[in-house]
């Protein structure tokens, strides 16, 4: 399993519409091939920032299959015009779990 960890900045006066336009996106995500669960986190100390963690299968799943897809700039289309700067993807995998 990869996590995708999206860091995105917006403006926080917009949040409320964004948030809105992230949830509308759940759809795209939820269809997605390889994909296994989408989150949203807010940062607490700037609520400018925000966390997009989307669990894939493999990594080819998020870089390849999605977004090379139409789900990708249908995502894109909604989230995208609130991004204050263009996001700062990494993925991760998990080497332990302590507790």
């Amino acid at each position: 399993m990869i996590t995708e960890i999206a860091m995105l900045t917006i403006d926080p006066d917009n949040a409320a519409a964004f948030e809105a336009a992230v949830a509308e996106a759940t759809p795209v995500f939820l269809a997605a091939e390889g994909c296994h669960g989408m989150m949203l986190e807010r940062v607490v100390e700037d609520p400018a920032r925000y966390r997009l963690i989307v669990q894939w299968e493999t990594i080819e799943h998020h870089m390849v299959t999605f977004r090379e897809s139409p789900a990708f700039q249908i995502w894109r289309g909604l989230a995208g015009p609130f991004f204050a700067g263009p996001p700062v993807v990494e993925h991760s995998a998990l080497v332990a779990r302590h507790f």
